[in-house]
């Protein structure tokens, strides 16, 4: 399902079918139940934030997950739940490198 060169895989809020999936706050309860799964392991409160190896995003007004492949390294159990979410939920999964924003403008005075 996923090649070893990409380092990120974005589970798309979209079925196969191309539906919306429900419940709309699916790509935030995926990922808190993900948030003991981090580097350095879970610490006290750490259920409090989302781990960076499995965030939630909107990307073009789709509810998305992004999953670090670092998650398959470190918690091979917890990458399969991830996946086996995507696939028993038909889920569209593309692969990709996320890219940092590129630097913004200064603004222009007057």
């Amino acid at each position: 399902m996923a090649s070893p060169s990409t380092q990120e895989v974005f589970i798309q809020g979209i079925t196969h079918s191309g539906k919306t999936f429900r419940p709309s706050d699916w790509a935030e309860r995926l990922a808190g139940v993900m948030s003991q799964f981090r580097p350095g392991g879970a610490q006290p409160g750490s259920h409090l934030s989302y781990s960076p190896w499995c965030v939630p995003t909107v990307i073009h007004g789709v509810k998305c997950v992004i999953v670090n492949r670092a998650l398959h390294q470190h918690e091979p159990m917890a990458w399969d739940f991830v996946m086996n979410f995507a696939r028993d939920n038909e889920l569209q999964v593309a692969e990709a490198c996320l890219l940092p924003d590129p630097p913004s403008a200064p603004p222009k005075r007057p």
